[in-house]
């Protein structure tokens, strides 16, 4: 179908035609119709050679691409993000490709967003929510982000992921209460360094007790000054982290009830915390997983590539301790 300012319609090329074969001049027609001599000349040209399906709409698609990237190229990006589920900057850095041509590839094959697949199985199972202002602070530990995540216990022998769903019956007591893990983290705003501990709960005590440990673990990379920290209303950060916040000049601010996405680092660092740690692997027990945490921050820190820093590691943002 022809877009809505096109000049001539189907019926306005064999209206050319007609007037052609009545005598009109091609110049005439032009002029008539108000488009170039050539125009009518590419009509009747088609006509000659084609008859009335030469008058048709046709692809704008080119004959041949020489450069397109090859089968064999796309193939390999395909798999490598079906086997990693990993965003087009980290595959064109593996490939040695640029991103745009990972993600034209990607979207040719309509792969779906990472956002909307399950992290272990790469299922498709959702939409995620986003949003378009962005900020970043302009040097480190001017604000840090604080949160939270819940994640269930794995029992002693695998869950289902390692046994699947259809055996998960026979291979837990159901009656057996496993709980829940609460993964506590630090992130700063400037160089994205990270601290995630596990911690038993998400009591007042047990989050003081993890932001003074986390800001040992900052000033031992160069980051000695918190000024302001950001959380959730959740009651023990607004009551039980202001004696820890004022012994160390730091500012608490909060985000707006029920937004999320304005705590959005340490929110966007807990999705990868599922993907790349938590559900990454089949683990076979709660305590093969807990010890995995601190090598995989070890890695995120210091090898990890940052797409919002460039394709570099937090660590590259840090002054050298």
């Amino acid at each position: 179908m022809s877009h809505r300012n096109a000049r001539t319609t189907f019926l306005g090329r064999l209206l050319i035609v007609e007037r052609h074969q009545a005598g009109w001049p091609q110049a005439h027609i032009a002029a008539a119709m108000g488009i170039s001599r050539k125009c009518v000349r590419t009509w009747l040209s088609r006509y000659a050679a084609e008859g009335e399906a030469g008058l048709r709409d046709r692809s704008s698609r080119p004959h041949r691409s020489p450069r397109r990237t090859s089968a064999e190229l796309e193939q390999r990006i395909l798999v490598l993000r079906r086997d990693q589920r990993r965003g087009p900057d980290w595959i064109s850095a593996e490939l040695r490709v640029p991103v745009r041509t990972v993600s034209r590839v990607l979207a040719r094959h309509q792969v779906p967003r990472l956002a909307a697949l399950d992290p272990i199985t790469g299922e498709v199972i959702r939409s995620s929510k986003s949003t378009a202002i962005r900020y970043e602070r302009d040097r480190p530990g001017e604000l840090v982000h604080m949160d939270i995540k819940k994640i269930g216990r794995i029992p002693d022998g695998g869950g289902w992921r390692v046994h699947g769903r259809p055996l998960r019956n026979t291979t837990r007591d159901r009656a057996a209460q496993i709980g829940f893990d609460y993964v506590h983290t630090l992130v700063d705003d400037h160089s994205r360094l990270a601290y995630s501990e596990i911690l038993p709960d998400e009591k007042g005590p047990t989050c003081a007790a993890f932001l003074t440990r986390a800001i040992a673990y900052f000033a031992g990379h160069g980051i000695t000054h918190i000024q302001r920290l950001m959380t959730d209303n959740a009651w023990a950060y607004r009551w039980s982290l202001r004696e820890v916040c004022a012994r160390h000049g730091i500012q608490q601010k909060f985000i707006k009830p029920h937004c999320p996405w304005q705590n959005g680092k340490v929110e966007r660092l807990n999705r990868t915390l599922q993907t790349e740690w938590a559900y990454r692997h089949a683990f076979t027990s709660n305590t093969e997983r807990t010890n995995a945490l601190a090598p995989w921050i070890e890695h995120y820190n210091t090898q990890r590539r940052h797409s919002a820093l460039g394709g570099h590691p937090p660590i590259t943002r840090l002054q050298p301790t």
